[in-house]
């Protein structure tokens, strides 16, 4: 993962212009999500998901046999109203939950085929979104917007996925 370089540090003035430039990419890219948002809301609706159990059931498979009490960390929320959010989802056949064998005390989360069933139409509903914005772009900006993805999901932490935009970036000396 790139890191932040130390002539940000060094200069204010280009810190600053730095930093401007990332508040306006921000706006925009909050600008792009707010005008999709008001196109596809009903799709979303359709899937029966409130935005709190969709990151649960995100984070449980991205992380299988995460601990209750490791979840309710990483979403920054109580225990008990972590708690409630995985009882819904039990309930609605999405999650399991059972003891943790090396710690009774401890209960450990799984997500069920019904849960990553409702992952994949969230995903696919992403998808279409930005196939359908894609295809108002010009061929020209199609590289260009490859690129930046690119880039962006090399600045991301974590494990490096084995998509193209990852290769591509990879033997870039920027």
């Amino acid at each position: 993962m790139p890191e932040i370089h130390a002539a940000y540090e060094a200069d204010p003035a280009r810190a600053s212009a730095r930093a401007a430039a990332v508040e306006r990419l921000v706006a925009g890219f909050d600008e792009m999500m707010s005008r999709i948002a008001l196109v596809h809301a009903s799709e979303f609706l359709e899937v029966g998901l409130t935005m709190s159990q969709a990151k649960v059931l995100y984070l449980v498979q991205a992380g299988p046999n995460l601990r209750m009490s490791e979840l309710a960390g990483r979403l920054a929320v109580s225990l008990s109203t972590m708690s409630g959010v995985v009882d819904r989802l039990v309930d609605l056949g999405m999650l399991t939950r059972h003891d943790d064998p090396a710690n009774r005390r401890q209960v450990v989360i799984r997500i069920t085929p019904s849960g990553i069933e409702h992952i994949e139409r969230l995903r696919e509903l992403n998808a279409g979104q930005l196939r359908l914005l894609l295809a108002r772009v010009a061929d020209s900006d199609l590289a260009l917007i490859e690129r930046a993805l690119a880039i962006l999901s090399a600045a991301a932490p974590g494990p490096a996925g084995g998509t193209s935009a990852s290769r591509t970036i990879e033997g870039d000396p920027a």
